[in-house]
């Protein structure tokens, strides 16, 4: 692990990996095992951030608006969202809760073999997954969840079964979260150079008469503004694997020439290969919640339980601090230590946007819009999520945790009073329907842009050129599972398994000769002067 300002100028691998998060780790690890692979993170460790290793820390990167945080925030329709920008992903900075994808996750992806899909969960949770000590608060949002119809219980699983259970977590018993970065030590480390703050600025492709477009190499930037190509070796199945994510694989798709003819014209990107669906359908799963106040102290505890709705809504909570990291006087009255917060979010969704890049510069966000809430059945689905919400609260087994004078009324209203995005809106909620729309948080699961099925192909390779996949959240249909880590994790490691028949030859990391050094020179001369 390096800083890209120490990468070599010039460099060739059988395999170049865009991207250290939750399924690139994955990816460049497996592969490390017989080939020379080059992994490129844009962002920095996450070992050296306490803010992301410790538990009691959790959430306080995102009040971090720094070039450097491991967070790029953005907001979508008045919801502020934020993009992971450190090594390991989206597990580096999320509520850490592991759980496994429903069957109809496996079915979309192209999953067959139940074999590899078990050993490829199994591999990440012998690192990175643990089993949870529930205490009281969450012990009694669990009993509640199942006396207000979550049922059957089933107790502790990994698996995604329709009733209530105890997950797993990222963090240990000592509250330490493991991230995907804790799969490197899996790698072979004579196989794998992994370079930190190495932004991607494109894709190389090179187009001989009537064949197809092949990818061939990347050019990235170090923190000091200098440019480094990396090429791939000269070998069949070398390839590129892009896996930046729901926003950034459209974006350096599109950055590099692949992608709607009409964004490529506006910033006069060459155009490698027409492709109107990238960017198109990309999704966040809606989340909202109920702050519930209490008579009593509640422990502090991210994700443990989850009530697996028949209808498509997922509850979970955390309790005992400040989870949505607002101003203490917006809890009007209450106190974040004397309460939680139980939320649902909905499955899917069906409601898509898309995803549009306002100028060259890969490090800027591109413009992005969720359309949340425009199909009726997402709305549904909120709906009949906050009533079983407030059916758990309402429950004996959660009446320790209730002030015994708060209406459902009382609750409701309570919670329009906090502000939990930049929509503007009343005071007092009208109805479950609005208040779904006023209320209206992101759960970070972003995915789609680069669908199976119409940017990739149901091996992940790239439809209309050749040597470059996407193996990341922007091909899936739906995000997996109540949450998407455990899915992603697994699919990095299935998918390169199940493409390869692995044979080991040695290989070198750099061109070795004089005359290839002195004819890469020249390329990249010419690049850095073209870019």
């Amino acid at each position: 692990m390096h800083e890209a300002t120490k990468a070599p100028r010039v460099s060739s691998f059988d395999y170049i990996v865009i991207g250290g998060g939750t399924t690139g780790i994955p990816i460049a690890t497996t592969l490390s095992a017989n080939y020379s692979v080059l992994l490129l993170e844009r962002g920095g460790s996450p070992y050296n951030d306490t803010n992301i290793t410790k538990a009691e820390n959790f959430g306080l990167y995102f009040l971090d608006t720094s070039p450097e945080s491991p967070v790029q925030q953005f907001v979508v329709e008045g919801v502020a969202n934020g993009r992971a920008r450190v090594l390991g992903g989206g597990t580096s900075i999320n509520a850490g809760f592991y759980s496994r994808g429903e069957e109809q996750f496996n079915i979309e992806a192209g999953l067959t073999d139940e074999d590899l899909i078990q050993d490829s969960y199994e591999w990440t949770e012998k690192v990175m997954a643990f089993d949870q000590d529930v205490q009281n608060w969450q012990s009694a949002v669990k009993a509640g969840l199942v006396e207000a119809g979550v049922t059957p219980d089933n107790g502790f699983t990994y698996d995604h079964l329709v009733g209530t259970k105890v997950g797993g977590a990222i963090f240990d018993k000592n509250g330490t979260r493991h991230t995907a970065a804790d799969l490197l030590q899996y790698a072979n480390p004579e196989g794998l150079s992994l370079f930190l703050h190495a932004t991607v600025h494109k894709i190389l492709f090179k187009h001989k008469g009537s064949s197809k477009p092949r990818a061939y190499g990347v050019i990235f930037e170090d923190t000091l503004g200098k440019k480094h190509v990396a090429y791939l070796k000269r070998r069949k199945n070398n390839e590129i694997i892009l896996s930046a994510g729901a926003l950034g694989s459209p974006q350096l798709l599109m950055l590099s020439g692949i992608g709607p003819k009409h964004q490529l014209d506006a910033l006069n990107i060459n155009i490698i290969l027409e492709q109107p669906f990238v960017g198109q359908d990309i999704a966040d799963n809606p989340l909202n919640a109920l702050f519930i106040p209490s008579p009593i102290g509640v422990e502090r505890s991210l994700v443990q339980v989850v009530g697996i709705t028949p209808f498509g809504s997922y509850i979970e909570a955390v309790g005992g601090f400040n989870a949505i990291f607002v101003n203490l006087s917006d809890y009007q009255g209450y106190t974040p230590e004397k309460g939680g917060f139980i939320y649902e979010k909905i499955n899917g969704p069906l409601s898509k946007g898309h995803l549009t890049i306002v100028n060259r510069n890969p490090s800027d966000n591109p413009s992005v819009t969720f359309n949340y809430f425009t199909e009726p059945e997402d709305l549904q689905k909120c709906v009949k999520g906050i009533e079983t919400i407030v059916k758990t609260v309402n429950s004996e087994a959660f009446s320790n945790y209730k002030l015994a004078n708060m209406t459902d009324r009382d609750i409701l209203d309570l919670n329009m009073k906090i502000p939990y995005n930049f929509i503007a809106h009343g005071n007092i909620s009208t109805s479950l329907e609005q208040h779904c729309k006023d209320t209206v948080r992101t759960v970070w699961h972003y995915h789609g842009g680069c669908h199976i099925g119409k940017v990739v192909d149901d091996e992940y390779k790239v439809i209309g050129v050749d040597s470059l996949r996407i193996i990341d959240g922007s091909t899936l249909l739906n995000s997996p599972g109540t949450n998407p880590q455990a899915s992603l994790l697994m699919l990095g490691r299935y998918l390169i398994l199940k493409k390869q028949n692995i044979t080991t030859f040695t290989t070198n990391l750099f061109f070795g000769s004089s005359l290839e050094t002195a004819i890469l020179d020249g390329i990249l001369t010419k690049l850095f002067l073209n870019n």
